[in-house]
Formats: C-alpha cells, structure tokens, sequence
C-alpha cells in the first residue's frame, strides 16, 4: 500500500509518517522508481508509534523501546543510558500525574454539574 493508505488506516498524517522514517522508527519497502510500499506490519507500527507519542513518549526513546523487541537486543545497558532511562520514566511519571489530576477535576465538574438537554 502507499503512503496516503496508511495515513488513512491510522489517521496520521502523510508528513508525520515520513517524519517516523526520517526519524529510523519506520522502514517501508521501495519500489525500484523509490516510491515507498507499506505493509500492514507497518500500519500496525505506526499506530504504536502514535500511541507512544501520544503518551508523551519521545521519539529518542521509542526508537530504544523498539530496539529491545529486537532478538539481538541485550539487557546489558551502559550508566548513562540507565539513568536516560530513568529519567524518562520519572518525566512519565510526572505526566500521568497531571493527567490523572485532570481527569478528576473534569470527573468531579460532571459530578455537580446540572446537565441541559
């Protein structure tokens, strides 16, 4: 499929797909002319993708996560990557947070709100 076929299987625009690529998340086939051929793995992927940076994920670090689905991954890291890591979960953490704080403020405006019809 082309890259307008995918764009429209998952809602992600054309640039922002390109952009994945640009970034080495996403490796689409070509076709000898150098159009890029998706397949449904790819479509799948771009979803995950999405998902992770809609999460506040960045793109660095989904690269990383990737990577460790990979066989030849090993568990072994250096300190420093350690601690990129664990600052990155603390800056998850911190989101989830507030966006946990959010949604019990809107939960507890519903709560009291007379609804109009």
């Amino acid at each position: 499929m082309k890259i307008g076929d995918v764009a429209n299987a998952t809602g992600v625009p054309t640039r922002m797909i390109r952009y994945y690529e640009a970034q080495g998340l996403l490796e689409p086939e070509r076709e000898p002319n150098g159009y890029r051929v998706y397949g449904e793995a790819d479509v799948d992927r771009v979803r995950r993708i999405r998902n992770h940076i809609t999460a506040g994920v960045p793109t660095r670090l989904i690269h990383v996560l990737f990577d460790m689905e990979k066989p030849s991954w090993s568990a072994s890291c250096t300190r420093a990557f350690a601690d990129m890591l664990t600052d990155e979960v603390a800056a998850l953490d911190e989101r989830i947070a507030c966006l946990s704080a959010s949604r019990e403020t809107l939960r507890s405006y519903l709560a009291g709100a007379s609804i109009e019809t």
